[in-house]
């Protein structure tokens, strides 16, 4: 590979990383409106409402997709840089979220203390709960798509792709309910609606991806020329 190639492979990385960081940074900071996704009609379990869905899980599986293409594309190693980096830029965003709640509203302020407080109040809860429960998911994910990659020896990209998201998703949606329900953030009556509502919406993006998937990998691998199973070498 030229170096040319090189530098272009290295801004692909960084702008993927971009998009992941994005995603997961916006995630924490709008999770607190919920909307109602409807395609079964009315479901309840338990007498709690199915497909109540907080805002905060629409641009969350977009790292997932992000993580398995960088893994495919550049490797383990990347996709975990891309994953820690993700954990420094949320906490990073919880000291400024913090920072402007503590400083006061002037009089004139549109948005006042009690207002700003009511939107970002519980974002520092939120971010724990979602960055216990995104290490976790992450990280598995990761292991689990190199499982089935060296597994399959590089084939059956769909298999890896679903197989990896399946499991990495409950994790994460069953710890971050857990965790809110835990703090009190969430009533322990809707936690097995929303773990449900949760993982049944992620694994229906999930699905819809894997075409996306293909069609990034298949463009990677053409314009950087890469057999199936080779991976970039940024290092």
């Amino acid at each position: 590979m030229t170096q040319k190639d090189k530098r272009t492979a290295f801004s692909i990385y960084l702008y993927l990383g971009a998009l992941f960081i994005t995603s997961l940074v916006v995630s924490n900071l709008i999770f607190q409106k919920f909307f109602y996704w409807n395609p079964f009609g009315d479901v309840t379990i338990l007498g709690a409402p199915l497909f109540e869905i907080s805002v905060g899980i629409l641009p969350y599986p977009i790292t997932f997709l992000i993580t398995d293409l960088i893994s495919e594309i550049f490797g383990k190693k990347k996709a975990n840089q891309v994953v820690v980096a993700g954990i420094f830029a949320s906490f990073f965003s919880l000291l400024i979220v913090y920072t402007a709640s503590a400083s006061p509203a002037t009089d004139w302020s549109p948005v006042t203390d009690d207002m700003f407080k009511s939107v970002f109040g519980n974002t520092i809860v939120a971010v724990f709960a979602s960055m216990m429960a995104y290490l976790l998911a992450q990280f598995v994910d990761i292991q689990l798509y190199h499982f089935w990659k060296r597994l399959t020896k590089g084939k059956h990209l769909w298999l890896r792709n679903n197989f990896s998201t399946f499991s990495s998703q409950f994790i994460d949606t069953f710890t971050v309910v857990l965790l809110l329900c835990s703090f009190g953030e969430i009533p322990w009556k809707l936690f097995y609606g929303l773990v449900i509502s949760g993982f049944v919406f992620k694994i229906f993006i999930a699905l819809l991806d894997t075409p996306l998937l293909y069609l990034f990998v298949y463009l990677l691998r053409k314009r950087f020329n890469l057999k199936i199973g080779e991976e970039i070498a940024l290092d």
